[in-house]
């Protein structure tokens, strides 16, 4: 039976067992509309701007593990959508975007919101498709899906132009696909396996360097069999953060610009690394030239490109890290884990001596102390988004996470305002888990829209406002490296934000004092309404320990040692 190209995506949509979809109509995707409003098979979340509708897919696919879909219209519609797509193209997130364009025969003539979509979207997707046939979408989805979900996972765009949504044409989804030039590897090379493992075995201060990688081949647990197995150490990168729990004794801390003296050190130290779905990101490695300088490394990715791409691997595996690291527990027996004993209480003697830490030393709230309490009330219960900026590396710093997909945010792109959108997108898959979303005063404002999608649709995100009056990381590079010349990064003209969540429908508090905040954090989860917390915190406080860019990891800044009140 024909159906239209319009009908075609819904069958999809439905066939792929999608039951969210986020976006926003418009003239060019009107038709897709049109059978969204018939059928009752997904429920579509209409986000307040396109850039909303990616951020909240990208949350909804953090959070659930599946591949997130939005719906978007021609011109001025994808170009708000580009910032989405770029940020789930770095951080390897698995979407399929769907774009409404100008019908056939107005592409290439500047007709009424066109725009060269395909060739936008071209560096910043895993794929992307011109459909110029409707008895090409069956198959053009089905493999914007394959792709999207499988190897190194990514966004995946379809463009549609709006006369091949109105085509009748054959709707057959059972097709096999056989794409000659895209096979993933996924299990990794025996041999190399095996020649890992002896090395590891020989080895006198291994360290894991976990990366995102584990959380999206959902081997967060195989992970931490292994490490538990083998009693060595691991570090983990800030999209790793949850795949070992907060008190799991053999989990340093994190790593990197802002990670801790330990974790640094400790990978300043080691012979050998083990990286597992890690790309050795600039704000890991900090100076390539002393990373782990006089380690070998081992480095397991699904992705070839990434492997001794920055840092040279002795031992390459290319397969999913999940397989892969089910397959060095066979031989994990050759490891002696009392071996590294010393290496454990070297890395200790490392954390003795600088721990993450605070000082509470003004009248104002400190905002690590925010995160930590939050931590403390709501733990595990509670998913955990956040903005860019200050208050997102202290969330990494010192929110005890306890399990993978708990921790959701922006790292290789670093895009201010996909929090509040994101953590929307959170709550849509994991209804039953407290949505939270650590923000700053200059992100929040980016989306601050989405307090309408929120109201509507009963997506009861509590955001927490740190709110020091500042555009925070960017002034605090002015103090340290810019002779404290603050250009532009004051942000004391704001507006009233428990007025402004008022206004949209869901509640504000803003909060001085400890008691205030707990009173506050306590009411927002029992009304279980969108809420603002503005909380007033210490202007110039400063994210440490921090190594300066193009600085080699073991050169920190520290924060300065004095007795905590």
């Amino acid at each position: 039976m024909q159906i239209s190209g319009a009908q075609m995506v819904i069958e999809a949509l439905i066939a792929e067992g999608v039951d969210k979809i986020f976006g926003y109509p418009g003239g060019a995707i009107m038709n897709v509309y049109d059978e969204i409003y018939k059928q009752n098979n997904f429920e579509h979340i209409l986000t307040r701007h396109e850039q909303a509708a990616i951020h909240a897919a990208e949350g909804y696919s953090k959070a659930s593990g599946k591949v997130g879909v939005a719906m978007i219209t021609s011109g001025p519609g994808f170009t708000n959508a580009v910032t989405g797509l770029a940020d789930a193209y770095m951080d390897s997130i698995p979407l399929v975007v769907i774009s409404g364009q100008v019908p056939m025969s107005l592409i290439g003539t500047d007709a009424f919101q066109e725009i060269d979509a395909v060739g936008i979207s071209r560096s910043c997707t895993k794929h992307n498709y011109l459909v110029t046939d409707a008895k090409e979408l069956p198959r053009i989805l089905k493999e914007a899906f394959y792709i999207a979900a499988s190897g190194r996972p990514g966004p995946v765009h379809v463009d549609i132009p709006k006369d091949v949504t109105a085509q009748m044409a054959d709707f057959d989804y059972s097709i096999e696909l056989d794409l000659e030039t895209y096979k993933p590897n996924v299990k990794g090379n025996p041999r190399q396996i095996k020649k890992a493992m002896e090395a590891i075995a020989k080895s006198k201060r291994p360290l894991f360097y976990l990366g995102g990688g584990v959380i999206n081949s959902n081997a967060a647990y195989e992970v931490r069999e292994l490490i538990h197995t083998t009693g060595i150490p691991a570090v983990e990168t800030f999209m790793a953060r949850g795949t070992l729990s907060h008190d799991d004794e053999f989990l340093i801390s994190m790593l990197g610009m802002h990670g801790s003296y330990a974790a640094n050190m400790a990978m300043s130290e080691t012979d050998l690394v083990i990286a597992l779905g890690a790309r050795f990101d600039d704000r890991v490695t900090g100076k390539l030239s002393e990373f782990a300088k006089n380690a070998g490394v081992i480095h397991v990715d699904i992705d070839p490109a990434s492997i001794s791409k920055l840092v040279n691997a002795d031992y390459p595996i290319v397969g999913d890290v999940k397989n892969v690291v089910g397959e060095m527990l066979k031989l994990s027996s050759s490891v002696n884990p009392a071996k590294y004993t010393a290496w454990r209480d070297t890395i200790n003697n490392f954390n003795e001596l600088h721990p993450l830490a605070y000082h509470e030393d003004t009248d104002r709230l400190k905002p690590q102390w925010v995160i930590q309490r939050v931590g403390e009330l709501l733990g595990d219960s509670a998913n955990i988004s956040t903005d860019v900026g200050q208050h997102q590396m202290w969330t990494a710093q010192f929110y005890p996470f306890t399990r993978p997909r708990q921790f959701i945010s922006s790292g290789g792109l670093g895009t201010m305002g996909f929090g509040f959108p994101a953590a929307m997108g959170v709550k849509a898959a994991s209804p039953d888990k407290i949505s939270i979303n650590f923000t700053g005063d200059g992100s929040i404002l980016m989306n601050c829209q989405e307090l309408m999608t929120a109201v509507e649709k009963k997506l009861p995100v509590i955001n927490i406002i740190l709110n020091n009056n500042y555009l925070g990381m960017v002034r605090q590079w002015q103090t340290l490296f810019y002779d404290k010349r603050h250009s532009e990064t004051d942000l004391s003209v704001q507006p009233d934000f428990v007025k402004l969540a008022e206004a949209f429908g869901g509640i504000g508090f803003r909060v001085k004092t400890k008691e205030e905040f707990d009173a506050a954090l306590k009411e927002a989860v029992d009304k279980n309404v969108v809420t603002f917390i503005d909380v007033v915190v210490e202007r110039l406080e400063n994210v440490m320990p921090m190594v300066p860019s193009g600085g080699s990891l073991f050169n920190m800044m520290l924060l300065e040692k004095k007795e905590k009140k």
